[in-house]
C-alpha cells in the first residue's frame, strides 16, 4: 500500500507536531502517578528501559484476573482497552504460515490473557487521573485479583 497524507491532514498534523512535545511529557507525568500509586499492587507495570524515554502512548499493566478486573473498573466508570487479545502468530492471516505449533509461543499467549490499557493520553485531567488510581487500588486490592 502507498498511502500519502493529503491537504488537510498534512495541516492538522503541522499544528499537532508543535504539541507533541508537550503531549508526551504530560503521558510521561501521568505514568509516573500510576508506577508510584500502583507499585505495591498485585500487577506488573510497564518498564522504562535506562538510556530510554518512553512516551506512554498506552500503559499496559499484566494482571492475572484481567477480565475480571476489567468489569469492575467498568463499573466504576473506568473504561480499559485490551489492543492485543490474540497474538499475532494466531491471528487467521498468520495461521498455517508458521513452522510450529502455537502452543511453542506459550509466554506470549498467556500474555496475552494478562495485558491491559489503562486510560493515558495528554488531555487526562488530574482529577480524572485520580480517579482511575482510586479505582485501580479498590479493585486490584481485593482478594480475586492476584499478580502474574
Amino acid at each position: 500500500m502507498n498511502s500519502r497524507l493529503d491537504e488537510l491532514q498534512a495541516a492538522i498534523l503541522n499544528v499537532k507536531l508543535r504539541h507533541l512535545d508537550s503531549d508526551n511529557a504530560r503521558r510521561r507525568a501521568i505514568a509516573r502517578r500510576y508506577d508510584s500509586a500502583f507499585e505495591h499492587l498485585p500487577m506488573v507495570l510497564p518498564i522504562e528501559r535506562d538510556g530510554t524515554e518512553h512516551v506512554f502512548h498506552q500503559y499496559v499493566i499484566r494482571i492475572s484476573g484481567r477480565d475480571h478486573a476489567r468489569i469492575r473498573l467498568r463499573e466504576q466508570g473506568i473504561e480499559t482497552a485490551v489492543h492485543y487479545p490474540l497474538p499475532v502468530h494466531l491471528q487467521d492471516a498468520y495461521r498455517g504460515r508458521l513452522a510450529m505449533a502455537p502452543s511453542k509461543l506459550a509466554v506470549t499467549e498467556a500474555l496475552a490473557g494478562e495485558i491491559l490499557s489503562l486510560p493515558i493520553y495528554p488531555q487526562l485531567d488530574e482529577e480524572s487521573v485520580s480517579r482511575v488510581v482510586e479505582a485501580v487500588c479498590g479493585v486490584l486490592s481485593s482478594a480475586q485479583v492476584e499478580a502474574p
